[in-house]
């Protein structure tokens, strides 16, 4: 393979990453990965290992697959693209580029697995995070997640993601220790089970950890174990410390909670937090919430840091335009039977629209072409049937930001905690209907009208050219 061979080394490309379908069926998706993407780029590179692997693959006639000239060629290539992405954080609907990329094709092309791997598992797992954190209506939810999670690197993305998500913790000391994340946790069963007696595994830990005493009461019966958290606290009380918490994780937790606060409660530890865990997940946190459970913080895992019902984003990343240096733009497009899978055309933006009662409306328009002044009608790019004309009064943000120039990082990194607040300030200027787990309002989001018309007629004139229908 001799990179000069067909000329497309020359060619500037645009390439956006988007996703078809919002995660878990759900109304909202967060964006999240952007950090880990900015590292990457900006240690993109080839170096010898690299190319001395490349070097031993062979095609099916046992020949070198790459060329010499080829390898010398990736030996002295520099990362020179622009690149503009969402904030992580921002919420995001299908069909938006959440990362839009322009520049050499070559590169174009080598940047799609990478990005699509760090920016698709993040943004799953912060936006099961805030599903979670939207069910527990301000109750703390502690990520516990490390155990059950694919691998130390998937572990540590989720650990972030989740905190991105809005957990207020982590039970991950690592993620702790290289993201600044709160850690938090409680003593295993194994703990109590290295004692002869339930009450000794308390007493023993209240005696070493004076300050930070959550008991897990579960080991054995549920509420015997509460009664003996109980008398431990009142030994903690005569030495001036506190009964921080219990935790429960089996069993029935709504009533196990509901008695074990008033077990509490007439033992005057009122103040004493109920911790739950056990294979929770936004549709039982719910479910536990309507029926009276009496739970302050809620400990999330499995169904977390795996994405539980969904194991996937289902993120893409196409072509949208490419040119000879200097010239004209020619818009492509992806065709397919399914109207979903048809991508758009063109070097793409989203504008978002507000007004004084939140977010009202986005729109995907052709930065070429720019977002016409005089009129504000955007089209459902699934349903031709469904336009909605914005007021002209209305307050707007373009979502995309300027992130590379050429190569060159221009964006600062917020700080993680920022990221949070930013996805907790977002959730909270869309309607509340986006939120529901079961039937989720759609939000309003179109492409800007010309756009539209533009992509039907280059499908048309695909179509034209490769013939309307397959025969049959």
């Amino acid at each position: 393979m001799h990179i000069g061979k067909t000329g497309l080394d020359k060619k500037e490309a645009v390439f956006h990453l988007f996703f078809r379908r919002p995660p878990f069926n759900g109304g909202f998706t967060v964006a999240a990965g952007l950090e880990a993407v900015v590292s990457y780029l900006e240690n993109f590179h080839f170096d010898n290992n690299d190319l001395a692997y490349l070097q031993t693959l062979r095609d099916p006639e046992n020949q070198p697959l790459f060329s010499p000239e080829f390898l010398d060629y990736l030996n002295k290539l520099k990362f020179s693209c622009d690149i503009d992405a969402v904030p992580e954080g921002t919420v995001v609907f299908p069909h938006e580029p959440l990362i839009r990329v322009q520049g050499p094709l070559i590169q174009c092309q080598i940047l799609e697995s990478p990005l699509l791997n760090l920016t698709n598992f993040p943004s799953l797992i912060a936006t099961k995070a805030a599903r979670m954190c939207v069910a527990s209506k301000g109750d703390p939810v502690l990520e516990f997640g490390l155990r059950r999670a694919q691998g130390i690197d998937g572990a540590l993305t989720a650990s972030r993601a989740a905190y991105i998500g809005g957990c207020d913790s982590t039970s991950n000391l690592l993620a702790g220790r290289l993201f600044g994340i709160p850690v938090k946790g409680t003593h295993s069963h194994s703990w109590v089970m290295v004692f002869d007696e339930e009450l000794e595994s308390f007493q023993t830990y209240a005696e070493n950890l004076p300050a930070n005493c959550v008991f897990l009461v579960d080991t054995y019966d549920s509420i015997d174990g509460v009664k003996k958290a109980i008398e431990v606290g009142k030994w903690l009380r005569s030495r001036d410390k506190k009964l921080l918490g219990i935790r429960l994780d089996s069993g029935d937790l709504a009533l196990l909670s509901i008695k074990s606060r008033e077990l509490l409660d007439a033992a005057g530890f009122s103040d004493t937090k109920i911790i739950v865990s056990n294979e929770l997940d936004e549709v039982l946190i719910t479910e536990l919430k309507r029926q009276g459970a009496q739970i302050n913080i809620w400990g999330v895992g499995t169904n977390l840091v795996t994405g539980g019902n969904q194991s996937a984003l289902d993120g893409v990343y196409k072509i949208s335009a490419i040119r000879n240096p200097n010239g004209p733009w020619q818009y492509k497009l992806k065709l397919s039977e399914q109207m979903t899978k048809v991508s758009s055309p063109g070097i793409l933006q989203v504008r978002r629209f507000t007004s004084s009662q939140g977010n009202v409306a986005d729109a995907i328009y052709d930065m070429e072409k720019g977002f016409p002044s005089d009129e504000y009608t955007i089209v459902d790019p699934l349903d031709p049937t469904m336009l909605r004309t914005l007021r002209k009064n209305l307050q707007w943000t373009d979502l995309l930001v300027p992130i590379f120039r050429k190569g060159k990082r221009v964006y600062e990194l917020p700080l993680l905690s920022d990221i949070r607040a930013k996805t907790q300030q977002e959730l909270q200027q869309f309607p509340v209907g986006i939120k529901r787990f079961l039937n989720p309002h759609k939000y309003v989001v179109g492409m800007e009208k010309s756009l539209y018309e533009q992509k039907v007629a280059l499908i048309k004139d695909i179509r034209s050219r490769i013939g309307n229908f397959a025969e049959t």
